[in-house]
């Protein structure tokens, strides 16, 4: 959107979510970013990120380019999610936000409305052809600025138990339908055990699923939010499942439990619905396991579509308080594009890089160990992350998730109207804006 409507937009935004992530309000967005006179010179930045192994990587650039340009990045561990987010808001209110953050990117456009991200588009904007275009998009909030770079994401996958597929003579399903049909088709055969399980503990991946089937929960409307998530795509995505689980073809249990571990582990549910980072996950809550899983597209809504959505991720943004925006936007491209750096940053911090040329070198040329006995894991992987669906993120998530959790969470273990949960849902959120003073179309 043009800069004149975003600042008009955010006016009302700044305050509403300082408000809601606990910090004072803050001055609007729309501000000409201004670097120092000094940009030539030497920079010492500082970086607040959550990624495991990240001071090796940055010692790389600092031992290299960094070197070279005499712009040192010194790391500093922080915690992730909303706690960051506040932290930040709070260092921002007092003009002494890091020269970088670590943001995820649902998490961007509470910090963009309050000012506390720079437009880096013209220091970043060539590294564009690096990143699928759903995943670019992410940092640009639909508009012409670019508010991060893209460092690791989470495309959405299928992954079953390849052993038990076959005993059962179960087919990988490659749209919904199919898959809901898999699910009947194991009760039916091996009624003790369930396809997998709908979660409510993760509003993560609902919102994944939610992106694949085309919802897009916030967007704007001449200079209001309009909020879209009971929309007809996610109302699909909440019905398929609550149909499923009133029926009983899946199981009704959150995820990361002992009791869900051990139903992994053992065979009691033989798939699951993830991203990219699950044989990880898998490694630990299914160690028995090990070799026989294989990864699959997610299922898709038509034959005719060829598409996923994302679980998790998150991206390397410049603060408007740098003194050294353009030495800060510098090192930022080189983290989530140099080879060298995105091999460490997969070696040190095991994430799964957003740049596409990444995903086929390097770290990613051999399986997951987890999955040796699948040889053309990353490359499957990478081809679906290309097909990564465009999201839409507003300003208030956390209120979001925290209702999907309570709504969903009970309707799940009740077995009732998945729907009116979604609505629900739509409700809250759409209620706390207004009270934080956004203004919301009907």
């Amino acid at each position: 959107m043009p800069n004149t409507k975003r600042s008009r937009l955010f006016k009302v935004a700044a305050s509403a979510v300082a408000v809601t992530l606990g910090a004072t309000a803050l001055a609007a967005c729309g501000s000409e970013d201004k670097d120092s006179a000094a940009e030539s010179g030497p920079a010492s930045l500082t970086y607040w990120t959550w990624t495991p192994g990240m001071d090796k990587v940055v010692d790389l650039w600092n031992k290299g380019p960094g070197k070279k340009d005499q712009i040192t990045v010194t790391v500093k561990k922080q915690a992730s999610g909303d706690t960051l987010v506040t932290k930040i808001l709070t260092a921002h209110k007092a003009g002494k936000a890091p020269d970088l953050v670590q943001a995820e990117y649902q998490a961007l456009p509470t910090l963009v409305s309050n000012d506390a991200l720079a437009d880096i588009a013209k220091n970043v904007g060539d590294a564009k052809d690096k990143f699928a275009e759903g995943v670019w998009q992410q940092t640009t909030l639909g508009t012409d600025a670019v508010y991060a770079v893209p460092q690791d994401i989470g495309p959405m996958m299928f992954y079953y138990r390849e052993d038990l597929f076959k005993k059962y003579k179960l087919t990988v399903p490659t749209t919904w339908e199919q898959f809901a049909g898999t699910a009947r088709q194991l009760k039916k055969v091996a009624p003790d055990k369930d396809l997998t399980t709908f979660s409510a503990n993760d509003s993560g991946l609902f919102a994944g699923l939610a992106q694949q089937a085309g919802a897009k929960w916030w967007t704007t409307s001449g200079d209001k939010w309009k909020v879209g998530i009971d929309d007809p795509a996610t109302e699909k995505v909440a019905k398929f499942w609550g149909d499923l689980v009133k029926e009983g073809a899946v199981d009704n249990q959150p995820m990361y439990t002992p009791a869900w571990n051990k139903a992994i582990n053992t065979g009691k549910q033989i798939a699951w619905v993830s991203a990219v980072w699950a044989p990880g996950t898998l490694n630990t809550a299914a160690p028995d396991t090990k070799g026989k899983w294989a990864m699959a597209p997610l299922p898709q809504w038509s034959n005719s579509e060829n598409v996923t959505g994302s679980w998790g991720g998150s991206s390397t943004a410049v603060t408007t308080d740098s003194q050294h925006k353009a030495a800060a936007a510098k090192f930022a491209a080189w983290l989530n594009t140099d080879g060298d750096a995105l091999n460490a940053l997969a070696k040190e911090g095991g994430i799964y890089p957003a740049s596409s040329s990444a995903q086929l070198s390097g770290a990613f040329t051999t399986p997951p160990d987890y999955f040796s006995n699948q040889p053309d894991f990353y490359g499957q992987a990478a081809k679906i992350a290309k097909t990564t669906a465009p999201s839409a993120w507003g300003p208030n998530v956390n209120v979001a998730y925290t209702s999907f959790k309570d709504a969903f969470g009970a309707a799940a273990k009740d077995k009732s109207d998945f729907t009116a949960a979604l609505k629900t849902m739509q409700d809250a959120t759409v209620t706390d804006m207004k009270k934080q003073g956004f203004e919301v179309s009907e």
